[in-house]
C-alpha cells in the first residue's frame, strides 16, 4: 500500500510539474509576443491573433499575475478537496488550506484594485504630464480623454471589472465545490469537541460519586472512634443519664 501511495505521489508530482513549467512558458511566450519581442502569426486563424492583442489591451501583464494567483488557487482547492475526503486528516491542516483558499481569492481581487491604481496613475501622468493651461487648451478635451485611453485609463477599468467577476466567480466555485464537505467538516468537529466534553464532565462526576463514597464509608469509623475516646476519659455514661 505505501509503494502504491508513493507511485501516485510521484505521478502527481509530475503531472503538477509539467502543469506549472507549460503555464510559465505559455505566460512568458505572452510577454514576449505582446511586447512585440517575438512575434507570432497564425495565418490560418487570424482572429486567435487579434483577440490576444484585445486581450493585452485590456489587461497587459496584468493576466500573468491573474493567471498564476489561478493556479494556486485551484491546486490549492483541489488539495483541499482531497483532504476533506480523507477522514483520518488533521483538523489544521483542512483549516490552514482553507485559509490559503480565501488568500489566493483575496489576492485576485487585490491584483485588480493594484493594476487599477496602475492604470490611473499611467493614464493621468500621460495625460496631463508636461501641460499646463495654455497647452491644454490648444490640444481640446478629446486630445486629452485620448490620450487617458491611451496612457492606461483602460486598463485601470478592466482590470477592476475582471478582477472583481473572477474573484467572486471563484468564491462561488469554492462553495460548490467543498462547501458541503467543509459544512460536514466542521459539524463532525464539532460533535468530536462535544463529546470529549461530555466524557470529561461523566468523568468528574465519577470522581465526585467516589469520593462522597469514600467520605460516608469514613464517617461511622469515625463517629465510633470519637466515642471510644470520650469513654477512655470520662469512663462509661451513668445508667441513668441514659434513661
Amino acid at each position: 500500500m505505501s509503494y502504491f501511495h508513493r507511485i501516485k505521489g510521484f505521478a502527481n508530482g509530475i503531472i503538477i510539474g509539467s502543469v506549472i513549467s507549460s503555464l510559465v512558458i505559455i505566460a512568458l511566450l505572452y510577454v514576449l509576443n505582446m511586447t512585440e519581442v517575438i512575434v507570432f502569426s497564425i495565418p490560418y486563424m487570424p482572429d486567435v491573433q487579434q483577440m490576444l492583442f484585445w486581450v493585452y489591451d485590456n489587461l497587459r501583464l496584468s493576466l500573468v499575475f491573474f493567471g498564476l494567483i489561478f493556479v494556486c488557487y485551484w491546486y490549492q482547492l483541489n488539495k483541499l478537496n482531497r483532504q476533506l475526503q480523507n477522514p483520518g486528516v488533521d483538523s489544521a491542516t483542512v483549516m490552514q488550506s482553507e485559509n490559503l483558499v480565501d488568500i489566493w481569492i483575496g489576492l485576485f481581487f487585490g491584483i485588480g484594485v493594484i493594476w487599477t491604481a496602475i492604470g490611473m496613475r499611467s493614464a493621468l501622468l500621460s495625460a496631463l504630464g508636461g501641460l499646463d493651461a495654455t497647452t491644454a487648451a490648444e490640444e481640446g478635451a478629446f486630445a486629452i480623454l485620448q490620450r487617458l485611453v491611451d496612457g492606461g485609463i483602460l486598463l485601470s477599468l478592466s482590470t477592476t471589472i475582471f478582477g472583481g467577476v473572477g474573484g467572486y466567480v471563484m468564491r462561488v466555485y469554492k462553495t460548490i465545490r467543498v462547501g458541503t464537505g467543509m459544512q460536514n467538516f466542521y459539524l463532525t468537529l464539532q460533535d468530536t469537541e462535544n463529546e470529549q466534553l461530555h466524557t470529561s464532565l461523566v468523568n468528574i462526576e465519577q470522581q465526585l460519586v467516589q469520593l462522597n463514597n469514600h467520605f460516608i464509608n469514613q464517617q461511622p469509623a469515625a463517629v465510633e472512634k470519637d466515642e471510644h475516646t470520650l469513654e477512655m476519659d470520662f469512663g462509661p455514661a451513668p445508667q441513668g443519664a441514659s434513661s
